[in-house]
């Protein structure tokens, strides 16, 4: 069973929009399979975007969030804070199929949405880790793993994919997602403070320090004590901003800084990383590994249309549409583009 979890220690690097593309786009290339996207950030970008775009996927993410439970990620959670060491295994109670919200998703993609009341829960869910239950803290940090496995055993579906959209901040509930994941794919943008925040994620993650003798975090430690497996390193995917020198200019060089970072840690940590696809032969230089690791996807203003919208981008059409009441010309050179920079990309996807 593959499970992604899209994150970065930095927001606005795309991991929702990243979530919305690769997903929709994945679900469409595996019709027999039923896809899952778990959203586990409380701003819900991931889940607007699949319900419907800026407007209404906001209005349906209401309706959601009004239900008594809420059918969201935090019913469940609610659910678990309720029963924190014991799984009420009810994970299939708050996930919903996304077609008849939009249209334009495959009808074999599933959602738990996100929900702003996350925040509000937070320091609950992280309460529930300190009580004098012993195994207190590995319990609770696989509460999105026993939904997972609510799901799977519903659909009976052995061969199972899902992405995890994750809040930028460590905290509980980034950490459940990722204790739930096997696979991790890092978004990046075209600035100083992401090649920090993809150093960050290396700390944070797999313990490989900033600098000499620096302590380790509380994550890293408490995952190797209670032998939870940490996601092995996907692939890395820079979101450039295009059509402007500058920008291509700035993102080339934080590609190769960043891309010198993880090589570096690649070189002494191979462990830490998933060969793919499935039997490819272990890289062996920076060439191979950049094939293997490496992916570039760009952001421009059919990217703003097709998140706004809720239409995948395999899915836009070029020529004039309406976002928010203003005509917005989506150029053919620059979707064509973007749909194969996504394509590509998924085609990795196992």
């Amino acid at each position: 069973m593959a499970i992604y979890a899209i994150w970065n220690n930095k927001g606005n690097v795309g991991k929702s929009y990243l979530t919305f593309q690769i997903a929709s786009e994945y679900a469409k290339t595996h019709p027999l399979q039923k896809i899952l996207v778990i959203d586990l950030c409380p701003q819900a970008k991931a889940s607007g975007m699949l319900l419907g775009g800026m407007i209404e996927g906001e209005k349906r993410l209401e309706q959601l969030g009004s239900q008594m439970p809420r059918q969201t990620i935090a019913g469940y959670i609610a659910d678990r804070i309720i029963s924190p060491y014991v799984n009420p295994k009810t994970g299939t109670s708050y996930l919903i199929n996304v077609t008849p919200y939009n249209q334009y998703i495959p009808d074999n993609l599933y959602l738990v949405s996100g929900d702003e009341q996350l925040e509000v829960q937070a320091s609950r869910v992280a309460s529930a880790t300190h009580s004098g239950q012993p195994e207190a803290w590995s319990i609770v940090h696989t509460w999105i793993s026993d939904l997972i496995a609510d799901v799977k055993n519903a659909w009976n579906q052995e061969d199972m994919t899902v992405f995890l959209d994750c809040n930028p901040s460590f905290s509980i509930y980034t950490e459940l997602a990722l204790l739930a994941s096997n696979r991790l794919i890092i978004p990046f943008s075209a600035d100083v403070s992401s090649k920090r925040a993809v150093k960050a994620v290396l700390s944070l993650l797999y313990g490989i320090a900033r600098y000499p003798e620096a302590p380790q975090s509380e994550f890293y430690l408490n995952s190797h004590s209670f032998n939870l497996n940490i996601p092995e390193i996907y692939c890395y995917v820079g979101n450039r901003l295009t059509p402007e020198v500058k920008s291509v200019k700035a993102f080339k060089t934080i590609v190769s800084e960043i891309g010198e970072e993880i090589w570096s840690v690649w070189q002494n940590h191979k462990n830490g990383f998933r060969i793919h696809p499935a039997g490819a032969p272990v890289p062996t230089n920076r060439t191979d590994f950049n094939q293997m690791f490496q992916a570039v996807v760009d952001v421009n203003t059919a990217s703003v249309v097709s998140s706004a919208l809720g239409i995948p981008l395999i899915r836009l059409t070029a020529g004039i549409k309406q976002v928010s009441g203003k005509n917005v010309t989506v150029n053919p050179k620059q979707l064509s583009k973007q749909q194969a920079n996504i394509q590509d990309l998924v085609s990795k996807i196992e």
